[in-house]
């Protein structure tokens, strides 16, 4: 059993975390989840001490190793017969949910649910060492009724530098999705490097799906309404800085807001360059 307060209320919740060398970030995540009945770390062969500090915790600790099919990691996790509650919250290890977030996660199990299939949740980015109040706002589906949610499967496995890890998509919902009060806090602790290099990954695979029209359709079921929106945007790094660093006030975050809408603007930028690339090399062979 999990190391928990005896003031905190346990919910009928498994929390499904992913980590892998996350021994800066997997502490704070556990404690902030120690209101669920059940809590599983799905590591993937950490070389560090995030499987020890899981383990003091007295979370369950679970190894996943890729076998370059899929089902990917969350997928695989969601899946998996250790799992004892329908309701899922899925987080990764720098995440941590906030006391109006676990209020709002509470307040849904003891009303009565309904239809509702999964919920979405406001992320609040730290971002140069500073928490953002503006800006760009994303929304994750982090608490899932695994029965009714499911990753779509598709035709990336040859991209280059593809991962473990299902890419920048939301699991397909069959049923109603709700939104969440209160925010999923976001803090790597990770170097700019590894932000930026994680980027250099991700933006291959948003690359791959923007020449291959079937997986593009696939993942645009799996975003959210203002992801949509933004993917069909002429000119997205310079009008997405725009709106984040202008429409949505995040020069009020000071330098980190610009860094932050540079990042963001750099990151699809990489994606066009890339699609260019690959079209080109497309039309060689």
């Amino acid at each position: 059993m999990q190391i928990v307060s005896k003031s905190v209320k346990l919910l009928p919740i498994t929390c499904v975390i992913l980590t892998k060398n996350e021994e800066q970030a997997i502490r704070d995540c556990l404690e902030s989840v120690n209101f669920c009945q059940q809590i599983i770390v799905f590591d993937s062969n950490s070389t560090d001490k995030t499987s020890k500090i899981v383990l003091e915790n007295g979370s369950q600790l679970i190894n996943f190793t890729w076998n370059g099919a899929y089902p990917k990691k969350k997928q695989w996790a969601l899946q998996h017969p250790s799992i004892l509650h329908n309701w899922v919250l899925l987080l990764d290890a720098d995440e941590r949910v906030s006391k109006e977030l676990r209020d709002s996660i509470t307040e849904f199990f003891a009303s009565v649910r309904g239809s509702h299939a999964a919920f979405d949740a406001e992320i609040a980015y730290t971002f140069a060492n500073k928490l953002l109040k503006h800006g760009h706002k994303v929304s994750k589906r982090i608490l899932l009724d695994k029965r009714k949610c499911t990753f779509p499967i598709l035709n990336d496995l040859n991209v280059k530098n593809m991962w473990e890890v299902e890419g920048h998509y939301q699991p397909i919902v069959n049923g109603n999705l709700g939104q969440l009060k209160g925010k999923l806090l976001h803090a790597d602790p990770d170097s700019m490097f590894d932000y930026f290099s994680r980027h250099n990954r991700y933006s291959d695979w948003e690359a791959h799906l923007r020449v291959n029209s079937d997986d593009r359709m696939s993942v645009r079921r799996a975003k959210s309404f203002q992801g949509r929106i933004f993917d069909r945007i002429p000119g997205k790094p310079f009008a997405l800085f725009i709106y984040s660093y202008f429409l949505r006030l995040g020069f009020l975050d000071g330098k980190a807001g610009l860094n932050y809408g540079l990042a963001l603007a750099f990151y699809y930028w990489q994606i066009s360059l890339k699609v260019d690339e690959s079209k080109h090399v497309s039309q060689i062979k």
